[in-house]
């Protein structure tokens, strides 16, 4: 219990002079020998980052490579609770030393673990997020940024059991508190639970990307941003609307950009008077114009005549365009129907204007109705001012 084999080695007023009970060596050992030994730990760190930092600069040919980390902090840490643990199988100390130092040797290795533990957590996001740098996959990032925080706080609550296990705390009490609390906690933010999950589908079902040109509801724009709670639109008026994911997740989604080719459904009308034959001519050369255009798809390209309208002759266009994006099918619809325009003016038909309805009332009636009623107004109110003045005076 007492004895201390250090008594032959060490100074006597090391051993025998005490601080609270404790040798002054021991002492010495925790405020002296451990910064000490980290000191040098960092410089030797320091030594192997460059030596090996320009061997990697000169093997890869490449001069703006760092120096790496060779002993992080978690590593010095659990080295020197290594250390600790080879002093105390060598040295015999008392028992309460034998103790302190064990226990001191036992926080040592497990915050050097938690901290390796979550240091290699946020390696491996650093390494998930470079190969998903170039696919455009913000709302995966916030996701994992998420799910780092997430495995953070578990590593963390995991270290703290093992400490209280340690110390004689029985934890089985305070896990289920927080299993109530959990459930309590889940009960209160169910909404926003319910958005982070409606994210969460959206990211693995990758219905909707950033850039993507998309319809919710009467929300019509581009994304903007992806989060774990809502999903940022811009706007056709260069607003930004701000949309739960939950809401995404259970309405119907028009998705734009992921169209594999645009629809050019223009309705032709034109006069009646054309002939049968003036008509032919007007559908064969539309029905070229459309095999001739190298964009539309000749297989579902149709041209019929398609009713007899009330002050027009209908000529039903159908073709399916090939366009890497919007404005491009804009630029060939506009060809489309210029050349359309020509084919009916060559072929001696006009389109047809929209029937009008004019009413043309007489001057009698104006007057019997509106100027009548107008007199008989000023008249009266003549007469009104009339009485009003004679009172007065």
């Amino acid at each position: 219990i007492n004895v201390v084999s250090l008594d032959s080695v060490l100074p006597e007023f090391l051993v025998n002079t005490r601080f609270a009970g404790i040798a002054l060596f021991e002492w010495l050992g925790v405020f002296v020998g451990m910064p000490m030994f980290l000191l040098l730990a960092a410089l030797l760190n320091r030594a192997l980052s460059r030596l090996i930092g320009q061997w990697r600069r000169h093997y890869y040919r490449k001069s703006d490579l760092p120096n790496p980390q060779i002993l992080p902090v978690p590593i010095r840490l659990l080295m020197l609770a290594g250390v600790i643990h080879w002093l105390l199988a060598k040295l015999s100390l008392p028992l309460l030393a034998r103790q302190f130092w064990f226990t001191t040797a036992i926080i040592l290795t497990i915050a050097s673990c938690v901290w390796l533990l979550i240091c290699l957590n946020g390696w491996g996001e650093k390494c998930i997020q470079q190969r998903l740098a170039g696919r455009n996959l913000s709302g995966a990032t916030s996701m994992l940024r998420l799910a780092r925080r997430v495995v953070d706080v578990l590593v963390i609550f995991a270290g703290l059991l093992v400490g209280l296990y340690h110390f004689g705390v029985n934890p089985t009490a305070a896990l289920a508190g927080l299993g109530v609390g959990g459930i309590a906690i889940a009960l209160a933010a169910q909404k926003t639970l319910e958005n982070i999950i409606g994210g969460v589908s959206l990211i693995f079902d990758r219905a909707v990307g950033v850039g993507d040109t998309l319809k919710v509801g009467d929300t019509l724009g581009t994304v903007d941003d992806i989060g774990l709670r809502s999903t940022r639109i811009r706007t056709l008026d260069r607003t930004v609307v701000s949309v739960p994911n939950g809401q995404i997740s259970n309405v119907s989604i028009e998705s734009l950009s992921a169209r594999d080719k645009f629809w050019f459904h223009p309705i032709v009308s034109v006069r009646y008077g054309t002939t049968s034959g003036q008509m032919h001519a007007v559908l064969e050369g539309i029905r070229l114009l459309l095999a001739e255009t190298g964009e539309v798809e000749t297989e579902s390209a149709r041209v019929r005549l398609l009713r007899f309208g009330v002050s027009s002759l209908e000529v039903e266009v159908f073709a399916y365009v090939s366009a890497r994006d919007l404005n491009q099918f804009l630029e060939i619809r506009e060809a489309l129907l210029l050349r359309i325009l020509e084919c009916i003016e060559s072929a001696g038909v006009q389109v047809a204007l929209p029937p009008q309805t004019i009413f043309i009332a007489t001057a009698s009636a104006l007057t019997e109705s509106g100027l009548n009623g107008s007199l008989k107004t000023s008249s009266a109110r003549r007469r009104t001012s009339n009485q009003v003045s004679a009172k007065s005076a």
